[in-house]
């Protein structure tokens, strides 16, 4: 009997897929890693260009953009701290009455004690960081939920304010301290039509952008990781340098940089600088990320909780004292809802309410979204209360957003 054999039907070979390009593969991971901070750098991008249109290019117009920095500086300042107590798991619901506190301890002691603007500036500063260190050992050290705690410091230095003012305003305040929020880099050199001195800080600034940029794009390779393709690259630093250059050459043919903004960019390197690279960076946002891993790894959970709100403190008095400078006057009405400000602008600009994730330019794009949004719709004459609606809506989308993600990721 010979052997049996069946006809099976050829099987049909497979077509392998098409294999992705690198570029399109990096490109598609940078967007993953940053899709929250470059979504909003492209949001910005698009309001500032609706609202250019709707004004008839009054928004992007020297003075008007000097001013929308000079409006919207002591926001800022909040939400540099902000978005730190945030990534570290916490939320602070006291800076709104801590800057009025501190901005009329300023005008008891210049108006009514005649202290010295520069010995006031600093006893404001130790005062912000006595307060952070109070609210950060009930946190850290006690146990208390951070809202509870910031909750009943609102109170507190909200009364505290009443009881140095009452129901009047003190001021005017000296000349020097009104700078802190209103004066400008001084002139230099000869009449070219455009401040000089803030057109070689620009200069100066773009020259180390691109160091950064490429030593950054040079160490990631050195260790093998993913960098965008060359042509990418060099249309990244383009990019960069062109709206550097156009927003230098708008401050510097108005009056220059204002000293206010060189604060902010002070603040953004320096604090930006120790949560990217730093061992305390490091840790908060360990401990915003995962407090039992990050114990478990050595991470010093009361000292960091304590030191956030430190910080937390320092920068509220600060903003306090800006406030004060360009109202030029301490009122009992200083600082209301300011702290929601603060929190829009760090949630807008990529942090989540996890805890773990955000960034110190990400709450400075955040805080810009909603001050263009402002001063656009004041231009155009929309109602504060139509403001208000606009704001929440913006605000919902971006923590929408933020949970969209986290799921999209997650599958």
């Amino acid at each position: 009997m010979g052997p049996v054999t069946t006809d099976a039907a050829p099987s049909t070979p497979r077509t392998p897929e098409p294999p992705r390009s690198p570029t399109g593969a990096l490109l598609l991971d940078a967007a993953r890693r940053n899709m929250r901070q470059y979504g909003m750098l492209v949001a910005l991008g698009l309001i500032v260009v609706l609202f250019q249109i709707w004004t008839d290019g009054v928004l992007l117009k020297p003075n008007n953009v000097t001013n929308l920095v000079l409006q919207n500086s002591y926001i800022l300042v909040l939400a540099i701290g902000m978005v730190i107590v945030i990534i570290a798991g916490h939320i602070d619901l006291s800076v709104g009455s801590l800057a009025a506190f501190v901005s009329a301890a300023c005008a008891v002691m210049m108006v009514e004690h005649h202290v010295p603007w520069v010995l006031a500036l600093v006893v404001a500063l130790a005062i912000g960081a006595v307060a952070g260190a109070w609210q950060g050992f009930w946190i850290a050290y006690v146990g208390i939920p951070s809202f509870i705690v910031t909750l009943a410091g609102m109170l507190l230095f909200r009364g505290g304010t009443q009881i140095l003012l009452g129901s009047r305003s003190l001021g005017p305040f000296p000349e020097g301290f009104q700078k802190i929020s209103t004066g400008y880099l001084p002139e230099v050199g000869p009449d070219t039509n455009y401040h000089n001195l803030t057109v070689l800080l620009g200069l100066g600034l773009i020259a180390v952008a691109l160091v950064q940029e490429v030593r950054s794009r040079r160490r990631e390779q050195a260790y093998e990781l993913d960098v965008l393709p060359r042509g990418l690259f060099l249309t990244k630093c383009v990019a960069m340098v062109a709206a550097v250059l156009a927003f230098t050459l708008t401050l510097a043919s108005y009056r220059g940089v204002p000293v206010v903004l060189l604060l902010l960019a002070a603040l953004l390197i320096g604090l930006g600088f120790v949560m990217r690279n730093a061992v305390v960076g490091r840790h908060v946002y360990a401990l915003g990320g995962n407090q039992a891993a990050a114990k478990l790894s050595g991470v010093k959970d009361k000292r960091v909780t304590f030191l956030v709100f430190v910080n937390m403190g320092v920068l509220a008095a600060l903003a306090g004292v800006v406030f004060a400078a360009r109202l030029n006057a301490g009122t009992p009405n200083a600082g209301v809802n300011f702290e929601l400000e603060a929190i829009a602008a760090a949630f807008i600009g990529g942090a989540s309410m996890s805890g773990g994730v955000g960034t110190v330019l990400g709450a400075i794009i955040g805080g810009l979204v909603l001050g263009v949004l402002n001063n656009g719709m004041s231009l155009v004459g929309v109602g504060t209360d139509y403001q208000q609606v606009i704001k929440g809506f913006v605000l919902l989308a971006a923590v929408g957003f933020d949970v969209w993600n986290k799921r999209k990721v997650g599958s």
